[in-house]
Parts: C-alpha cells; sequence; structure tokens
C-alpha cells in the first residue's frame, strides 16, 4: 500500500472547497467573539487568562502523547517567559521547555516558518530527553520512520514517514507552502497539520510541533495569538483524532479530514469562548466575596476553581471539605453553611447527598 508521499501527485492535497465555507465563516465569527470578550480585560487578568489557557494547552499537547505534566509548574516557568512574578519552585526540564515553546509559539505567530525556528521549538521540548540522537534538527537514521502499536514481534504500522534522507526537501517545500498559502484560516491548518504529521521530520515530538503548527497557521489568518483550546479539545477525541490522520495518511483525497480538524478547531474556539467567561465569572465571584472567606474557605474554593469549567465531580461534599481543609466536621459543617448564607455556595440534596456548588454570576 501506498502513503500519501509516495503518490507522484504529492503533495497536491485535494478537497472540496464548497463544503468548507459555512465552516470557514463560522471560524471568523467565533474568533471575533473571542477576541471581543477578552479586549476589556485589564492587563493583570488578560496574563492570568493568557497563563491559564497555555498551561492547559501545554499540559494537553504534551498528555496526548502520554506524558504527563505538573500544572502548576507550567504555569510558574509561563509566568517566568513572561516577565510576571512568580515562585522560586524546582521545575522539570520537560516543563520548562513546553512552556517555553508556547511562549514562543504565541509571541512568534507573526513571523515566516523557518528551519531555524522549528529546531529552536524541538531543542526546547526536548530538553532533560536522553532517549533521542538528534535534538534540534532533522532526523537523519537510516532505518524506517514509522508510526507503530501491538507487539514488538508482531507489530501493527499506523503510516510510515518519508525516509530520512528525503526530509530537508520536503521540509523546505512545506515551509514555503506554509509561508506562501493564500489558503483560508481552518484549510490552511488542516492541510498544514496532516502535511507536516506525514512529513514527520524529527524523531519525536512531531505531534506536539504540528498541533502548534495549527494554532500559528490560525493566528496568521486572524492576526492574532488565537488562545484557542485546540489540544484540550484533540485530548478529548484522542481515538477519532489519530484514526483520522492515519486514513488520510494513504491518499491525498482529504476533504473528510478538512472537515474533520476544521470542526475539531470550532469546538476548540467554543472550548475557549466557555473558558474565558468562567474566568470572567470566578473574577467577579472573588470580587464579591475575598474579604469574607476564612482560610480555610478560600483554600475549599480555589480548589473548586482549579476544576475548571466541569466543576467538581460529583459536586463539593462535607466530606470534600475536610478532607480538603484537614479540619473537623463540626468546623466543616459551619464554614459550610456560612458561605451559603454568604450565597458563594448553592446547597442541593440532603443529609448525606448534600452537594454544594459555587455561586457564579454570568
Amino acid at each position: 500500500m501506498k502513503w500519501n508521499w509516495q503518490n507522484t501527485d504529492w503533495p497536491n492535497f485535494r478537497y472540496d472547497t464548497a463544503s468548507l465555507i459555512s465552516l470557514e465563516q463560522k471560524f471568523l465569527q467565533s474568533a471575533g467573539e473571542v477576541i471581543g470578550a477578552v479586549r476589556h480585560f485589564n492587563d493583570d487578568d488578560s496574563n492570568q487568562l493568557r497563563i491559564e489557557l497555555l498551561s492547559d494547552e501545554a499540559v494537553k499537547t504534551s498528555e496526548i502523547e502520554g506524558e504527563f505534566l505538573d500544572r502548576v509548574s507550567v504555569q510558574s516557568s509561563l509566568r517566568r517567559q513572561f516577565g510576571l512574578n512568580t515562585d522560586d519552585r524546582q521545575i522539570r526540564p520537560q516543563e520548562r521547555g513546553i512552556a517555553e515553546m508556547m511562549a514562543d509559539v504565541y509571541r512568534s505567530w507573526h513571523r515566516p516558518l523557518c528551519h531555524e525556528g522549528l529546531f529552536h521549538w524541538h531543542s526546547m521540548l526536548m530538553a532533560g530527553n536522553r532517549y533521542i540522537e538528534t535534538v534540534g534538527a532533522y532526523r537523519t537514521h537510516e532505518d524506517a520512520m514509522q508510526i507503530v502499536s501491538g507487539r514488538l514481534d508482531k507489530p501493527t504500522i499506523h503510516f510510515e514517514a518519508p525516509p530520512s534522507r528525503q526530509v530537508a526537501a520536503e521540509m523546505e517545500t512545506f515551509s514555503t507552502w506554509f509561508n506562501q498559502s493564500a489558503l483560508q484560516a481552518l484549510t490552511r491548518a488542516a492541510v498544514g497539520h496532516l502535511y507536516f504529521e506525514s512529513i514527520h521530520p524529527f524523531e519525536d515530538g512531531n505531534g506536539r510541533i504540528g498541533r502548534a503548527l495549527a494554532e500559528k497557521s490560525l493566528a496568521q489568518n486572524i492576526g492574532q495569538p488565537s488562545l484557542i483550546s485546540l489540544a484540550f479539545t484533540i485530548e478529548k477525541r484522542r481515538k477519532a483524532y489519530y484514526s483520522e490522520l492515519e486514513r488520510h495518511q494513504r491518499t491525498l483525497d482529504i476533504t473528510d479530514w478538512v472537515i474533520f480538524f476544521s470542526e475539531t478547531i470550532l469546538d476548540a474556539q467554543q472550548a475557549t469562548l466557555e473558558r474565558v467567561d468562567f474566568f470572567i465569572q470566578k473574577a467577579k465571584f472573588y470580587d464579591r466575596f475575598r474579604d469574607k472567606l476564612n482560610e480555610r474557605q478560600e483554600k475549599v474554593v480555589a480548589r473548586i476553581f482549579k476544576e475548571g469549567t466541569a466543576g467538581f465531580k460529583g459536586g463539593l461534599s462535607a466530606e470534600n471539605y475536610i478532607s480538603i481543609t484537614d479540619t473537623s466536621r463540626a468546623t466543616a459543617t459551619r464554614d459550610l453553611q456560612q458561605l451559603v448564607e454568604i450565597g458563594a455556595l448553592t446547597r442541593t440534596g440532603e443529609r448525606r447527598h448534600t452537594r454544594y456548588s459555587l455561586s457564579l454570576q454570568k
């Protein structure tokens, strides 16, 4: 079976532009909503939102590849990257590296794509990695670059990329295409992502760099960083993402892929809007109750907000409160009752089924 890059027409991807018109229009409309939602933030709130969104993307893009990072450490490193106040905690190389890359993606969105920029991202991403031969350059090994799964003695080959000797030329063509492409936002990001992943130019890190390129592409189309929750959304549909990617690395007819990736981006936009709205609600909550909470209550509220838009799984119970604050049941009951009385929490259920949730204002 031929892979896409073995086709004589490579890399002339084919897709139905008519089927993408409504998706492209929806993207531009939603992009305007995101821009409008954050336009009136003050500098402190804008910085905090940027750190939260970028750290979530950093953690999720790594999680897609099976690497689990500490979100607080990533946030601390990001704050340092943007010159903001932070603590002096010890940060592992992989958390510092992904934070540095995400910050560079955010800051350098407008610059043309070049080999040196990609090498710089790869060096950041592979900080502390001792298991690959080539860091900060395209792969050079002679053995085939394959995506495999299953038993070592009987692996399933999902994709085989072009041999290393072709990578430099392939990436020169890809960079030229990326910098000269006049495609609309969703189409350019979708084609570019599949194109890059099909070359698979690095020994490791291709997925994370490929998703960063999609975000760079979108930013260039709308004229500013998108802060889109792309990895956050892909991680939720990881199986479908890999399935569609694999299916379309066997053909140059990629209409279904462009539609799939475009719909993923649109869902990511909505996730971003939800998180921006949640951030606004969080700011309003603290404005209302900042001086009315004791230390235990502040700790619990911060813990609930840490769960994000999904909320505290199963709702907050008295047992949760006791566990988080390491306090007595009597004190927990008194604290929770006070939070309900001042309007900070809403109570539902009775007795052992009693649960509490934050009272947020739209």
